[in-house]
């Protein structure tokens, strides 16, 4: 018997050394090994414990619909309700989260009330609902924006500005937008790359708003001078949209994405893949992070597809913290209001969790929603015990409780030591209580030089203050008194060289 299962043990323990070979196999192989990421100084990916964790994925059958989504573009959370676009089906279908994992459909709207002729949305692609319950859809089908009440009643629409830096003969086809406290509407539009198209609560057509700066090339130039005129009409037909989503946040910027991105331009600096714009269309986000907020930092093979991440929407929690997400390769990244990615999850694929197209994302308190277009799924995700505790750190720092979000961030490292944000917020929190030098060990073990001079820099300044009278001493020592007993001793040579003391004969 004791032969027996010693057998058994040894075949037992040769399985496990055979699935050992194996996993280091695939893990040498550049596959993914980890779910939720980040990169470090050197821009490595480092892997850490899951930061969200699937609560559903949600399709037409677990809400009890008719029908399947259908190539669903558009997503608005308000308060409980989820408010999704199912574009293709003609429709919006409004959510009701009953609790943590439940959500149950409350309405749909595929018709309109009032005076208007056209009462049935055709292809909605967007939609924003204010506080009062007033609803801005983007009507793509019928070249439309629909102002309506809380119960569907016709209030106005937006339509295609009568203008000259519009091409009337072209259709008006509004694809994303937001609307402020006072209602003004921010609009991006299919064939519109001046930037958002602005319109006063009226409807009245108040200009663009973010374009990109304006730069002339020379190749530009000189292929339209030698084109003809067919060339140039082709040319002129493609018109690329500038922007692809928007997103006005809890302080009233509006944040904005485009794939519209090169390899070159993202390696450049000079294509931006998201912005975060003040009143005047300026972009203040924020980059202190050691890259650019561009996504993905390594662009291996992933999928099939190599390149930057093309980042398709965008949404801020109201702690500042925002999350865009990469239609290609289905990764959703996370940053903090200095620009400094705090973790990465998602992926291409079928499990719970991953994407095949996502189209948009939007956040119930810290919970987030994810829209598949391909999918014809919403996944909802929510924080774990990891990134509880990384929100927390954030939010006492932010609240000026420096000694308990150093404790926090504490935690945070207990449970990922090589967590680069971790280490950061311990030293920022650090030098926030005054511990300077502390602060810098902190600061230098993950290669923060911008934190790490800060530190020096009080640091040096404090030391200076308490050792103010042996810096004193040290110069009276060092330079004032040589230069009194030089003195001295040039007048003593003086008297014993003078004239009137030597002996006269």
């Amino acid at each position: 018997m004791k032969r027996r299962w010693k057998s058994l043990a040894a075949v037992m323990l040769g399985i496990c050394i055979l699935a050992g070979m194996a996993v280091d196999v695939w893990a040498d192989d550049g596959s993914e090994k980890g779910y939720t990421y980040n990169y470090d100084y050197w821009g490595d990916i480092s892997y850490s414990p899951d930061a969200y964790r699937t609560i559903g994925v949600y399709t037409s059958v677990e809400l009890g619909l008719d029908k399947s989504f259908s190539s669903a573009e558009g997503m608005y959370v308000k308060d409980n309700s989820v408010y999704s676009c199912d574009t293709g089906n003609n429709r919006i279908v409004q959510l009701e989260r009953t609790d943590t994992e439940n959500f149950e459909v409350v309405r749909i709207i595929d018709s309109i009330k009032g005076d208007t002729d056209v009462k049935t949305l055709s292809g909605p692609t967007d939609i924003c609902v204010t506080d009062e319950g007033e609803l801005y859809i983007c009507d793509k089908g019928n070249h439309r924006i629909l102002k309506l009440d809380k119960n569907l009643n016709y209030i106005m629409e937006f339509t295609k500005p009568i203008d000259s830096t519009f091409d009337q003969s072209t259709d008006f086809l509004p694809d994303k937008l937001e609307v402020d406290d006072v209602g003004r509407v921010f609009c991006i539009a299919d064939n519109v790359n001046k930037g958002m198209i602005k319109y006063e609560a009226d409807g009245s057509f108040t200009g663009f708003y973010g374009a990109s700066p304006v730069t002339y090339d020379w190749t530009d130039y000189i292929w339209k001078k030698l084109a003809t005129k067919a060339q140039r009409s082709a040319l002129e037909a493609f018109v690329p949209t500038e922007y692809d989503n928007l997103y006005r946040d809890s302080e009233g910027f509006i944040f904005a994405c485009t794939t519209n991105v090169s390899e070159q331009g993202v390696d450049s600096g000079e294509d931006e893949p998201i912005r975060r714009m003040n009143m005047l269309g300026n972009n203040i986000l924020i980059e202190n992070g050691n890259f650019n907020v561009i996504g993905d930092v390594y662009w291996g093979n992933a999928g099939g597809y190599k390149g930057p991440s093309l980042i398709t929407d965008i949404t801020a929690l109201d702690s500042g913290i925002y999350f865009a997400v990469d239609k290609v390769r289905g990764h959703i990244f996370g940053y903090d209001t200095q620009g400094n990615m705090l973790f990465a999850f998602g992926g291409n694929g079928n499990m719970d969790g991953y994407f095949k197209l996502p189209s948009a994302i939007d956040h119930m308190g810290n919970d987030l929603l994810v829209l598949d277009a391909q999918n014809a799924s919403i996944t909802v995700f929510t924080p774990t015990e990891y990134g509880n505790l990384i929100y927390q750190a954030i939010a006492e720092y932010d609240a000026g409780d420096y000694e308990a979000s150093g404790e926090t961030w504490r935690k945070v490292m207990a449970m990922n030591g090589n967590y680069d944000q971790a280490y950061i917020g311990i030293g920022r929190a650090l030098m926030r209580q005054g511990e300077y030098h502390e602060a810098m060990k902190y600061f230098k073990l993950k290669w923060d030089t911008t934190n790490y001079s800060k530190a020096f820099k009080q640091y040096r300044k404090m030391w200076v203050e308490e050792h103010i009278g042996l810096i004193f001493l040290l110069i009276f020592l060092v330079f004032i008194l040589p230069m009194i007993v030089g003195k001295i001793k040039k007048i003593k040579w003086e008297i014993d060289t003078a004239d009137i003391f030597n002996d006269r004969t």
